[in-house]
């Protein structure tokens, strides 16, 4: 799915910040910052901005790295973040697909 969105990737004393290429109920894509050092396993806290007023902070563990990009698995969602996160991606699914009897 398709969302602009601020991305703050933590690990250890590191930081970096990005945008959001792609989100979806698993995970996350954003895009590779020129500096990234994280690999394949690493697990990231991530702090990601979505519109003026959603704020998802959660951890997430590196699945792939590519040039230009980062994809991240959930590792750990704070249960006071699931109910706006499945919102957030159930809106977006309820927009694209039309209802049929």
């Amino acid at each position: 799915m398709k969302i602009r969105s601020a991305v703050l990737m933590m690990h250890g004393g590191d930081a970096w910040s990005s945008e959001l290429e792609d989100i979806s109920a698993t995970g996350v894509l954003v895009r590779r910052p020129d500096d990234f050092a994280g690999k394949a396993g690493d697990l990231f806290v991530l702090d990601m901005m979505i519109g003026d007023e959603l704020n998802i902070h959660l951890e997430a563990t590196v699945a792939r790295v590519t040039e230009e990009s980062v994809g991240f698995a959930y590792a750990r969602i704070p249960a006071e973040k699931e109910v706006p996160l499945w919102d957030l991606l159930g809106g977006y699914a309820d927009s694209l697909e039309s209802y049929r009897r």
